[in-house]
C-alpha cells in the first residue's frame, strides 16, 4: 500500500467518530457506497474492497485495487407523546424534534490486492453502525437542557481469501472496533440507576474491541453465484463514564450478524440479486432488555431499548448500460426492532425505519479508474406507543417516527 493510501485510510478511521446514523435498527443498510446504490445487497457480490466488510471471501472476485468514498446522512427523527398526567396539572404531552443535529458524512475506505491465483488479502475502513439524537426542547422527565444520545462506530477488518477450487472461495476477516458514546439532558434517569453519577452529561466516552467475520463465495452454476457470511458478537470495553446507564455496568457489545445471498445473471446485461441478513440486537442486555426490567440502570439485568432480533431482506438489479455506464436499484425491507411497549426509551434512539428504495451508478474514467454514486430514501415510518410509558412517568403513549436520505460517492483504482 502507498504512503498515499496508508495517510487516507487512517484520515478516515480518525473521522468516523463523527458519523452518526440508523438505519437497519443501528446497522449502516450498505458496507459501501455500491452496496447502497442496490439497497445494501451484497453476500454473492463483489463489489469493491470495502465490501469484504460483508464478505470477506469475496476478495477474490475482486483482484487489486484500491477504493475511497464518502456518505452524506440526512436522518430527520421525532416524537409524540399524548395521553400524559404526571400529577399537579402537569403533563408531558406534546411535539419533540430530535434534528438539533442534521447532517453527517461517513468516510469509507479500502485496498485488495491478490497475493497469488488462489489468495487475496485487504483491509476495509467503513461505518456499520450509530445513533444520534439532538432534542433542544426534550420531554422535561428526562432532566434538563437539550437532551440526546449520540453513538458512532468505526470499523476497521482486515482479510484473507482463498480460492478452494474453480469456482468457489473461503475467506476470513479479524475486524477491529472503535465506538463512541455520549448522553445529555437525561439526568432524571440518575434516580433509577445503580450509580447516578454514570448516568448523564459526562462527555463523551470510547470503547473497543476484536471480532470475526467468516464468508463463502460459489459459482454454481455458469449463471447463478451464492455467498454466506457470519460475523461474530464484538465484546467490547464498557463505556465507563456512563456505567449507572446501560447494562453491565456501561456494557454496549456490537451483536453477531450473519446472513446468505445470491447473484443471478440473467443475460450479460442483466443481474438479478437478494440478500438476506439477520441482527441479533436482543442479546445485547443494553439494547435487548425491556424498558421495564426491574433491576436499576447499570446493573447486569437492567433496563434497556428493548430492542428485538430483525430480519433484513433485500432485492436489488445492476443493469450494465454500456462498457463504461453500470446502472443499480434496490429495496429493502426490516423487521421493526422497536416494540410499541418500548417508545417511551426510544425517543433517545428512534432506530425505527424498515423500508429503503436505492439508486446508483458507476462510471468507467478509464480501464483502472471509476466513480460511483448512491442515493437512498430510508421511508418514512412510524411506531405508535401502545401502554409504553409507565405509570411512575405519568401514563400515556410514545409515538416515533424517523426518515433518512442517504447520498454516496465513491473512487476506485484498479491495477
Amino acid at each position: 500500500m502507498t504512503a498515499t493510501t496508508r495517510t487516507a485510510l487512517t484520515l478516515a478511521l480518525a473521522a468516523f467518530p463523527l458519523a452518526a446514523q440508523a438505519t437497519n435498527g443501528y446497522f449502516m443498510h450498505g458496507s459501501s457506497v455500491k452496496a447502497q446504490g442496490m439497497a445494501g445487497v451484497s453476500f454473492a457480490l463483489a463489489h469493491d474492497s470495502i465490501k469484504a466488510a460483508s464478505n470477506p471471501a469475496s476478495l477474490i472476485a475482486l483482484g487489486s485495487q484500491y477504493d475511497l468514498g464518502v456518505t452524506y446522512f440526512k436522518p430527520k427523527r421525532s416524537a409524540d407523546i399524548s395521553g400524559n398526567d404526571m400529577g399537579g396539572g402537569y403533563s408531558l404531552d406534546g411535539h419533540y424534534d430530535g434534528n438539533g443535529e442534521r447532517d453527517f458524512w461517513m468516510p469509507e475506505g479500502g485496498f485488495a490486492r491478490m497475493h497469488s491465483d488462489r489468495l487475496a488479502y485487504g483491509l476495509a475502513v467503513y461505518a456499520n453502525g450509530g445513533m444520534n439524537t439532538s432534542y433542544e426542547v426534550a420531554p422535561m422527565v428526562f432532566g434538563s437542557g437539550e437532551a440526546g444520545v449520540d453513538l458512532s462506530q468505526a470499523f476497521l477488518t482486515g482479510s484473507l481469501a482463498y480460492k478452494v477450487s474453480e469456482r468457489h472461495s473461503l475467506g476470513v476477516g479479524v475486524t477491529y472496533v472503535y465506538q463512541r458514546f455520549e448522553a445529555k439532558g437525561i439526568q432524571n434517569f440518575a434516580a433509577m440507576s445503580s450509580d447516578g453519577d454514570a448516568v448523564s452529561n459526562k462527555g463523551e466516552d470510547s470503547s473497543n474491541g476484536w471480532g470475526l467475520k467468516l464468508g463463502w463465495q460459489g459459482q454454481v452454476t455458469d449463471t447463478l453465484t451464492l455467498g454466506a457470511s457470519w460475523s461474530s458478537r464484538i465484546n467490547t470495553d464498557s463505556f465507563n463514564k456512563y456505567r449507572g446507564l446501560f447494562a453491565e455496568q456501561g456494557g454496549f457489545d456490537v451483536p453477531e450478524n450473519y446472513g446468505v445471498g445470491f447473484a443471478w445473471q440473467i443475460n450479460p446485461q442483466w443481474t438479478l440479486a437478494g440478500d438476506w441478513e439477520r441482527i441479533e440486537y436482543s442479546d445485547v442486555h443494553s439494547v435487548g432488555n425491556s424498558f421495564s426490567m426491574l433491576a436499576p440502570l447499570g446493573a447486569d439485568n437492567a433496563a434497556g431499548f428493548g430492542w428485538d432480533d430483525i430480519d433484513v431482506y433485500k432485492l436489488g438489479v445492476i443493469y450494465a448500460a454500456s462498457d463504461r455506464l453500470t446502472l443499480r436499484a434496490g429495496v429493502s425491507h426490516a423487521d421493526q426492532p422497536v416494540p410499541s411497549s418500548q417508545t417511551f426509551m426510544n425517543i433517545l434512539a428512534p432506530g425505527v425505519i424498515q423500508d429503503h428504495v436505492s439508486l446508483g451508478a458507476t462510471w468507467e474514467l478509464s480501464p483502472e479508474q471509476s466513480i460511483s454514486v448512491s442515493y437512498t430514501r430510508a421511508l418514512e415510518e412510524k411506531v405508535k406507543g401502545n401502554n409504553s410509558i409507565p405509570a411512575s412517568f405519568g401514563g400515556g403513549e410514545a409515538d416515533l417516527e424517523m426518515s433518512q436520505d442517504i447520498v454516496g460517492v465513491a473512487w476506485q483504482y484498479r491495477y
